[in-house]
């Protein structure tokens, strides 16, 4: 055992991604960023909080903090919005191995209360955090490329594509397909990446556009980049990775 009065046995990652539009008359225009912090602890378990800001109106602003155990599965969550520059809602989300639960406040709903069954332990969590989108292609093979994979339970903290309701535990399936792997440039450097697509969401109130992300090649799942198409035309980047 050390003597030193000092503990650091957990590394950090934090990084910053440029949100910007691909329509043509906002081609490359910023419309929003997010910082985030990382951190790993010694037995393998990880948390992430991360500051979202989506500028096109109305406003979303958005905090989280999600954290993972060794084997990547979710323990718990905290989210909280505002939208039009006006608070939204708050809530925390816990995630047992039979069910899921959150006890949450909204400016519409007042106090909520749910807990839904799950017929397994739940494998990912969508909070909307544009830095944890890598995180669910841990679940997807990469000796499969152009096949389309399910995974039939994805839980979100909001079933809206901009993360800006509730927030309140939602349920749908998700099908991705490898695309392959790839050298990618950003402005925060160039990796040896993973190229998957979110090509359809079973349950969603409104369909969302085919959705392509990019993280590393190093089992970390760290994003790099992701584009989507459709009505949505735009561009996440990440453009600061610090590793400390």
């Amino acid at each position: 055992m050390s003597d030193s009065i000092i503990q650091r046995e957990h590394r950090n990652v934090r990084g910053t991604i440029l949100y910007t539009s691909s329509k043509p008359e906002r081609l490359g225009q910023e419309r929003g960023r997010e910082y985030f912090v990382t951190t790993v602890h010694a037995d393998g378990s990880r948390t992430v909080s991360a500051h979202c800001e989506i500028d096109d109106r109305p406003c979303v602003m958005r905090d989280i903090t999600y954290s993972l155990d060794a084997d990547w599965m979710p323990k718990d969550c905290f989210v909280r919005i505002s939208v039009g520059d006006r608070f939204m809602g708050t809530g925390w989300f816990r995630f047992h191995p039979q069910y899921a639960e959150c006890e949450t406040y909204t400016a519409l709903e007042g106090r909520v209360s749910q807990r839904m069954d799950l017929a397994a332990p739940l494998r990912s969590f969508q909070n909307h955090a544009i830095a944890c989108d890598a995180w669910h292609l841990r679940l997807f093979s990469q000796r499969r490329p152009g096949e389309v994979q399910s995974l039939d339970q994805l839980l979100l903290s909001s079933p809206d594509h901009r993360g800006a309701t509730g927030p309140m535990l939602f349920s749908i399936g998700i099908h991705v397909v490898f695309v392959g792997a790839e050298k990618v440039t950003v402005k925060a450097g160039t990796f040896d990446a993973l190229h998957f697509q979110f090509v359809s969401a079973p349950g969603l109130p409104q369909e969302h556009p085919p959705y392509d992300v990019w993280c590393t090649a190093d089992g970390e799942f760290q994003f790099l980049r992701a584009g989507a198409g459709g009505y949505m035309q735009t561009h996440y980047e990440l453009v600061e990775l610090i590793r400390d």
